[in-house]
């Protein structure tokens, strides 16, 4: 892969492991265990650059590029993909739409604090009856004055116990349809802002994932994002970056999970020699490090077609759909090299599995991208 790296990149990577390997990897089996957000590692992580990796350096951000968005991502998820997803999500879905879309007064008022960490964002769009089809929000925000006056109940909000900036997709013109959805930021600790209980999840355990909702809370206009009912258009455009994040993040897991795969099945002897010299555990060996790096490849080109400034849109659901789906091969096969050690959380292959599960339904299921990537086959070759 490295032939498709610049040393810049490849500095930032190395960075970023030495950073992992010293203040995240030693803690994360412990962060999962007790289901804990790192506070004091996050604050280091800001100091770092990684809750602003793509901000521009005059908003406090480090100015990178795509790819280097994906190398942090994946190392960060390497080490803990509790703490990967904070990172991507933060980034791509929560930072990346105000820079994007929003104005010059709302890009000096949130996007410092956000880039360095200080304050950390949540992309609210699924709901109860709102997954998949994002159409489906029934979250109003009617105009009362110089504020809007919203209300909603958004479930499985990444970073949703944490988080201080949320981006709101609510309905301002409900006879719109789908044309009047609009992105409100709302901030924690306005009236009628409110955070549930945190989701027992069965992986991605550091990440505190919630449900928020917002009772008759008055957000002021000045907050909306871009124009009244350009709420999906400002969805897609950050799911299309944030599925590069979490290819990403499905790389870091796989990646994880076919070192430790290699480093047992060189130390466990059966049969009077390492099982990684049997033919069927070398196979899955060798499958597993094909799929983790066509995967990384395909995040690499999407994240060079994102920073081409073209169309990406294929490009990212390609890798989000073959980066997840390589991850839970590849840490299923890691547990089956383990054999009954493997389903111990005493193994760290076990919290891969269960991290690696997820990758496959948020930010758009894989039948979802199958779709998207089947639109734009079809398109091309019209």
């Amino acid at each position: 892969m490295d032939v498709f790296l610049n040393e810049k990149n490849r500095a930032v990577a190395r960075s970023v492991r030495r950073f992992c390997d010293r203040h995240i990897a030693p803690i994360a089996a412990s962060l999962d265990a007790e289901a804990r957000f790192p506070w004091e590692v996050v604050e280091k992580m800001g100091e770092a650059g990684y809750f602003g990796i793509q901000a521009p350096v005059e908003l406090s951000g480090a100015g990178m590029d795509t790819v280097d968005y994906a190398l942090v991502i994946e190392e960060i998820s390497r080490a803990c993909g509790g703490l990967g997803l904070c990172v991507t999500v933060h980034n791509s879905v929560a930072l990346y739409p105000i820079l994007a879309f929003g104005t010059k007064e709302q890009k000096e008022r949130f996007v410092p604090d956000l880039a360095t960490g200080k304050k950390i964002g949540a992309f609210c769009l699924t709901e109860p009856n709102a997954g998949s089809d994002a159409s489906g929000v029934e979250a109003t925000a009617v105009e009362d004055g110089d504020h809007y006056v919203v209300n909603a109940n958004k479930v499985f909000v990444t970073n949703g116990g944490v988080a201080d900036v949320c981006l709101i997709f609510a309905r301002t013109d409900p006879a719109a349809g789908r044309k009047g959805i609009s992105v409100l930021v709302a901030e924690r600790g306005a009236p009628g802002f409110s955070v549930g209980e945190l989701e027992d999840l069965s992986g991605m355990r550091a990440n505190p994932v919630s449900s928020i909702r917002l009772t008759d809370c008055r957000v002021p206009k000045e907050n909306l994002l871009g124009r009244p009912g350009q709420g999906l258009a400002i969805g897609l455009a950050a799911l299309d970056t944030g599925r590069i994040g979490i290819a990403a993040q499905a790389v870091g897991i796989a990646q994880a999970a076919l070192e430790e795969g290699v480093r047992y099945a060189k130390q466990r002897r059966q049969f009077g020699a390492p099982i990684a010299s049997h033919q069927a555990v070398s196979a899955m060996i060798a499958d597993m490090a094909c799929q983790v790096e066509a995967a990384r490849l395909l995040v690499i080109r999407a994240a060079m077609a994102r920073d081409a400034g073209g169309p990406f849109t294929k490009e990212s659901a390609m890798a989000k759909l073959y980066a997840s789906e390589a991850a839970g091969n590849v840490t299923d096969m890691a547990v089956q090299i383990h054999g009954g050690y493997g389903y111990s959380r005493t193994f760290a292959v076990e919290r891969y599995w269960r991290d690696a599960r997820v990758t496959r339904i948020y930010e758009g299921t894989s039948e979802i991208h199958r779709m998207v990537v089947a639109r734009s086959v079809m398109e091309e070759l019209e």
